[in-house]
């Protein structure tokens, strides 16, 4: 089966990331309050961006997962990122991930941008089923997951330990009959 792998909005284009991206890449990595909730610290290694843009290029070939730029149509510049990981083929279920500069923070991008990753998910790779395990202090990330959907299925607690601090994780979850629910709501 062949894939479209760039996806289109009314203000974004997403894209595998390529070799160019490094300094935008970087830019939304190594700010500590973009990386506040994630599962690793803020980057330092300069070399990071370019190693990442290797492996996710090399994980879109393999189908292994699909971490996808978010450019922002009016400059052409990588504003964020979104992904599918830990993809179940058996089982047709993955983990949606996500980052954006926090210069874009409010402006909707990233609900846009998530809306787009869904079609594709559900449409193109025929899940079933997606998750979302976030920080429960990410209200942000709360509020983009309840709106496209996700339900609050459970909480882990003490899961994750970055940079010396532990803290718990908020597993979300969209069934793909849901989210085919909510598109007809809201073609409605």
């Amino acid at each position: 089966m062949t894939y479209h792998f760039t996806l289109t909005t009314p203000r974004l284009t997403l894209r595998p990331p390529r070799p160019g991206d490094e300094d935008d890449l970087m830019a939304i990595h190594d700010d500590p309050e973009v990386m506040r909730y994630f599962s690793e610290p803020a980057w330092t290694d300069p070399e990071r961006p370019a190693r990442q843009i290797a492996e996710d290029a090399a994980a879109f070939a393999a189908r292994e997962y699909f971490r996808f730029a978010i450019v922002l149509n009016e400059t052409g510049r990588q504003i964020g990122n979104c992904g599918l990981f830990r993809l179940h083929w058996q089982n047709r279920r993955g983990e949606v991930g996500y980052a954006l500069n926090r210069a874009h923070w409010g402006k909707g991008y990233m609900n846009e941008a998530l809306r787009a990753l869904l079609e594709f998910a559900f449409v193109e790779l025929d899940m079933h089923r997606l998750e979302a395990d976030i920080d429960p202090r990410n209200a942000a990330s709360t509020g983009a997951l309840e709106r496209l959907g996700f339900q609050r299925e459970g909480l882990l607690r003490e899961r994750w330990i970055v940079g010396g601090e532990i803290f718990d994780s908020v597993l979300y979850g969209l069934l793909r009959r849901e989210w085919e629910s909510g598109q007809a709501a809201a073609a409605t």
